[in-house]
């Protein structure tokens, strides 16, 4: 007997874009420049409720955290990979441009 191949469904997301012009075709909240990107990493890494990122995003609704929170996990390993070379890019410009309030820190 065969194997049955898993056939993976795709979610509509109504309130979540892509503008050439805006965050670089990153992945948007429509009508907001908020990235989900940005919605994701407030939930993953911050450890916010949907709730605590509309307190922090008064312009946003529920229903659009919501369905940035599905866009985020349906793309979960391209949007990673994003977020990873943003991090990355941090670490070099850190490393190229030190901060200056390091240098006045020690002075005192």
């Amino acid at each position: 007997m065969g194997r049955q191949a898993i056939k993976r469904e795709f979610t509509k997301h109504p309130f979540i874009v892509k503008k050439e012009e805006i965050c670089n075709s990153s992945p948007i909240i429509e009508g907001t420049r908020t990235r989900v990107i940005d919605i994701a990493i407030e939930y993953e890494a911050l450890g916010y409720s949907p709730d605590e990122i509309i307190d922090n995003h008064p312009h946003l609704r529920l229903f659009q955290v919501h369905d940035a929170l599905s866009y985020y996990y349906e793309n979960r390993d391209e949007l990673d990979r994003k977020i990873q070379a943003g991090k990355e890019l941090v670490r070099q410009l850190k490393k190229r441009f030190p901060s200056k309030m390091g240098k006045i820190r020690e002075q005192d």
